[in-house]
């Protein structure tokens, strides 16, 4: 049964309301699960990593978490999964803190080094790392992950246990990785490698490639639950600050840049789809979550297996569509 504790009344029951205003978030999650969790049957989980091919595809989780703490969820909140490129936002972020804190400067480190366009091409693609001369065309891709984490080398021992450290920190509980799905990557990673040896031969790598390649992989065997999730993302809708804690995470400029690649990146692409239908920072993963930021507002995860076609949950995206038209949340 949906859960909720109401952070404002819901005006939703309004005989005279008006059916283009904005209802209450413990409405419209419910009405967004019912009408989501019909649509899974149209996609596929992903197959060629072993651990989430056996996963239910009936599973599902929404939950939304407000900058005070109020959460609203309705189904699996409490399963945990593999957050897979969702982790590319953390990532992110531990890069372009630790290049703003240790004045390296993050134009000079970073985004000399990966681009901030939306790829129009699968997130793996190889024709065209090939054509661009080894610079991803931005982070939330495999390719512009992986030169991520190799800036991480640079100023990190262990980027996987900073990046769990982060989130453990962000979420209140102690995060770890799934070790099945950290075997299965490793054993499936050849166009990961591919990618990788590119750059490399480009000269987009500085650190050595298996060592770069653990880094990344770790980070996508990270096991979080939807809720955990939620709870973890909400500095980048409150300007970078933790609202629990108050510690500034991540400079507010940088914050906004976050969110901005996660709109424009952050469903490959499908992120024009997601900007038209959704209208907020959307970062998804293959094990079928998919994480939005409403800034000023909360922070939302959903959780659905079966993908489309570009590797996005199928239910996930309808939820967060009928969330946020509901709710009034699209930044638009």
């Amino acid at each position: 049964m949906p859960t909720t504790t109401p952070a404002h009344p819901d005006q939703a029951h309004r005989p005279d309301r008006d059916p283009h205003t904005p209802v209450g978030l413990p409405e419209g999650i419910d009405a967004a699960a019912e009408v989501a969790r019909a649509t899974a049957g149209g996609g596929e989980v992903a197959h060629y990593i072993a651990p989430l091919a056996a996963v239910d595809p009936s599973r599902f989780a929404l939950v939304a978490t407000e900058l005070d703490g109020t959460e609203h969820h309705v189904g699996d909140v409490d399963e945990p999964f593999a957050i897979q490129s969702i982790s590319k936002i953390f990532s992110l972020v531990l890069a372009l803190r630790a290049a703003d804190q240790e004045g390296f400067g993050v134009e000079d480190e970073l985004w000399c080094r990966v681009g901030r366009e939306p790829s129009g091409d699968p997130f793996n693609s190889l024709v065209q790392l090939e054509r661009e001369r080894g610079i991803p065309r931005n982070p939330m891709i495999n390719a512009g992950a992986i030169v991520v984490d190799d800036v991480l080398l640079d100023h990190l021992d262990d980027p996987v246990a900073a990046t769990r450290a982060l989130l453990s920190e962000l979420c209140g509980e102690e995060v770890g990785l799934d070790p099945e799905v950290l075997e299965a990557e490793r054993g499936a990673s050849h166009r990961n490698r591919s990618l990788a040896h590119l750059m490399a031969d480009f000269g987009n790598l500085n650190h050595d490639l298996e060592t770069v390649l653990d880094s990344y992989i770790g980070a996508c065997a990270i096991r979080m639950t939807s809720r955990q999730l939620a709870r973890a993302a909400r500095f980048l809708a409150n300007d970078g600050m933790d609202p629990v804690t108050g510690r500034q995470v991540l400079a507010a400029p940088l914050a906004r840049r976050v969110n901005a690649v996660m709109l424009t990146c952050g469903t490959y692409d499908a992120a024009g789809e997601f900007a038209f239908s959704v209208g907020l920072p959307c970062k998804s993963g293959v094990a079928g979550a998919i994480l939005a930021i409403a800034p000023d507002r909360l922070a939302a995860c959903t959780w659905s297996p079966p993908l489309d076609g570009a590797g996005n949950s199928v239910a996930g995206r309808i939820a967060l569509h009928e969330l946020a038209e509901r709710c009034g949340l699209s930044v638009f």
